[in-house]
């Protein structure tokens, strides 16, 4: 494991641990409030297809979520952790631009706010995406990546794991991770209990 992803891991860990992501001022979260779904038993999913080349993502479509965001490249902040867009955007989702650019090996990391003060963000509804269902990046090589989720966690503070999360399941496969805040919400320290990590793998390219 390189230093770079190392120190990943770190900031993950700490992401995972609500350092990154508080909010404001809604009423109970009705996100990421429930099991880690998993991988149904016997649910057939399409084989991998081999990794593209490098492309810069531009937008991420989640069509069961009616998810239809701009990508904008984010780097670490102070403590290690990935930077997510600002509040004033709510709607906007943020790539790890040191990391695995989506379509090629390994896993590529998307993360997005669960909501603001004042009114849900872009992945509000992202611990209702079920294995199977689809998710869609468009690069800046005209292609579109499709990738197809094979399984949902929401992840507490007790049980997780930055390595385990986030990194690759299979050596040289294609992988995309949607990453957000979930849990429970504590309104003493203003921050969740858990993250909610969407994981699916490429199976197929469009134009």
């Amino acid at each position: 494991m390189g230093v770079a992803w190392a120190v990943l891991l770190v900031g993950l860990w700490l992401w995972g641990n609500e350092i990154t992501d508080v909010r404001g001022g809604l009423s109970d979260p009705t996100t990421g409030d429930i099991a880690a779904v998993g991988r149904p038993p016997g649910l057939e999913l399409p084989r991998p297809h081999e990794p593209l080349a490098d492309a810069r993502p531009q937008r991420v479509d989640v069509p069961s979520l009616g998810v239809r965001a701009p990508v904008v490249a984010r780097g670490l902040d102070a403590v290690g952790a990935i930077d997510p867009p600002p509040y004033g955007q709510p709607g906007v989702v943020g790539w790890y631009g040191g990391g695995v650019r989506p379509g090629a090996a390994g896993a590529a990391l998307l993360v997005g706010h669960v909501d603001t003060e004042s009114r849900p963000a872009v992945f509000y509804h992202l611990s209702a995406v079920r294995p199977g269902e689809k998710v869609r990046v468009v690069r800046d090589d005209g292609a579109v990546a499709e990738f197809t989720v094979d399984d949902v966690q929401v992840l507490g503070r007790d049980d997780f794991d930055a390595k385990t999360a986030y990194g690759p399941r299979e050596e040289g496969r294609a992988e995309l991770r949607l990453i957000t805040c979930g849990g429970t919400f504590d309104r003493a320290s203003r921050t969740y209990s858990a993250n909610v990590v969407v994981s699916a793998y490429l199976t197929g390219v469009g134009p």
